[in-house]
């Protein structure tokens, strides 16, 4: 274990340097230049916060969550198929919570009518971060699932390039941070995997069109497969999305980007249930960064009488053309906080239905953390009984921001109203490692020596049709997000995260 204990004090004036300004520069001005930023309100752009040095992980655990993420992705491709479960186990759900309420209406207009011929269009692509914490008593547990607006891949790899880049620039500093001089790097492709996932997709679904003379455009054997990402108006989080649109173009794949509110106008249908997009033509393959949320389908000026109706429509309509699309609604479903809950509370044999082996079926189960139901009874037992510590109070929202912590649960609860129950899940909370020596966090350019950091570790997939569609059985990178143990809310975006990567032990 390493002891800093030596650093420049701070005066009136100067902030405290744990290393020199030229380090942090030159590390800023190498986020900046590879697109490691957030877009501004002015247009310029803003460092993402970083780690001086990477965190530490037994090789062991690494290698676990290597091969147990790529079965979760695959139990949830498959629940996601399962339509009429959907339906059953998550209706009281959607009561409870309007706007996966509304999911479950469009679910149901998708998938609901027996009596309408099956559709060939859908062709799932399932783009999906499972997030860990590394407990200190359990082991590796699963935080949630993340099927819907995935995002920050492109940075997970950039995390680890930009410490690679310290230990070459500026390898002293690297090594004085670093908890291990044996560590050695995890690679991080998670960039190229999940392009290569995309457009793995789109080739096969223009492929499909290929010899069709009734694709609804005009033929041209030239045309490149086309990506269209749906994404939210005016929002700062573009450069992570344009690495992915480069990785695309150095692949083949042409990249637009759209808002809900400009395809709602846009969008028509060719021939044989093609896509196609107003003034770029057949559309392969979307990806929803919008979607998670009301707000990305609330248009005021179409004033309409039931909120959200024509641009959630606009996304039922994508839904029901043959192109390959993250996430379908069944998919949100799918890793929804209340699947994660009812997942968590099966014996491992009932995930044998979903395309698991017995033995697969219990690796999953091994990483699923603890969870319950809100009831009038788990109510009471949580005032009494309880050790208000241990757990996380949740609800379905995506994103940061959405999880009560210890007492604050409590008054949450004595809110509640039965029938708003079922749209909360208490879940165990986890106590990841902190790491055994202090590390310098950099944001807004201003270094802070962080003495309790701790780490989320998030495993990317790719699996398109239920198969996986990158090499490592579907694995496709990861994102290490840092934040100080007293800190809640560690969202990188939306809460006190730092970028960080990942070197493992013997």
């Amino acid at each position: 274990m390493k002891n800093h204990t030596t650093h420049i004090e701070s005066n009136d004036t100067d902030q405290t340097q744990f290393v020199s300004e030229q380090v942090i520069e030159d590390i800023l001005e190498w986020e900046i230049m590879h697109g490691v930023a957030f877009r501004q309100a002015d247009n310029t752009a803003r460092h993402v916060p970083f780690s001086i040095a990477p965190m530490t992980m037994e090789r062991s655990t690494y290698d676990h969550l290597r091969k147990v993420t790529p079965l979760i992705a695959k139990l949830v491709s498959n629940v996601s198929e399962d339509h009429r479960f959907l339906q059953t186990s998550l209706s009281e759900m959607a009561k409870a919570d309007p706007f996966f309420g509304r999911l479950m209406e469009l679910h149901q207009q998708a998938h609901g009518d027996k009596t309408a011929p099956k559709q060939p269009a859908r062709q799932p692509l399932l783009l999906m971060r499972t997030d860990f914490m590394d407990d200190r008593q359990y082991g590796a547990k699963v935080i949630e699932f993340n099927g819907i607006a995935a995002g920050m891949g492109p940075f997970g790899q950039r995390a680890f390039e930009l410490h690679r880049f310290v230990e070459n620039q500026w390898n002293e500093v690297y090594r004085e941070w670093l908890e291990d001089d044996s560590a050695t790097p995890a690679d991080n492709q998670g960039l190229e995997q999940l392009a290569l996932g995309i457009a793995t997709a789109a080739k096969k679904v223009q492929a499909h069109f290929a010899d069709s003379d009734k694709n609804g455009v005009s033929k041209n054997p030239d045309q490149k497969p086309t990506f269209l990402m749906i994404v939210q108006k005016g929002e700062d989080n573009v450069y992570d999305q344009h690495l992915l649109e480069v990785a695309l173009h150095k692949l083949g794949v042409r990249t637009v980007r759209r808002t809900f509110e400009q395809l709602s106008t846009q969008l028509s249908s060719g021939d044989n249930q093609r896509l196609i997009l107003d003034g770029v033509g057949a559309i392969d393959t979307v990806y929803l960064r919008a979607g998670y949320q009301y707000s990305d389908y609330c248009a005021p000026e179409l004033d309409e009488d039931i909120c959200c109706h024509t641009l959630s429509q606009t996304r039922l309509f994508i839904e029901k053309h043959y192109v390959a699309m993250n996430a379908t609604i069944s998919q949100q479903l799918a890793t929804s906080k209340s699947m994660q809950m009812l997942l968590t509370q099966m014996p491992a044999e009932a995930y044998i239905q979903w395309g698991l082996s017995l033995n697969e079926a219990h690796l999953v189960k091994s990483v699923l953390a603890e969870m319950k139901a809100i009831t009038a009874e788990s109510i009471e037992w949580f005032y009494q009984s309880a050790n208000k510590k241990e757990w996380v109070l949740k609800n379905q929202g995506e994103g940061g921001g959405h999880c009560v912590f210890g007492e604050d649960i409590s008054a949450i609860l004595q809110r509640l109203k039965p029938e708003e129950y079922n749209a909360w899940t208490l879940m165990q909370r986890l106590y990841p490692h902190e790491r055994d020596t202090p590390t310098i966090a950099v944001r807004d350019g201003k270094q802070t020596l962080v003495s309790d950091l701790v780490s989320e570790v998030g495993l990317f997939t790719a699996h398109y049709q239920g198969k996986p569609v990158t090499e490592n059985n579907g694995y496709a990178g990861y994102l290490i997000r840092s934040k100080p143990a007293s800190e809640n809310e560690g969202g990188i975006h939306s809460g006190q995260g730092i970028l960080d990567s990942l070197v493992l032990i013997d």
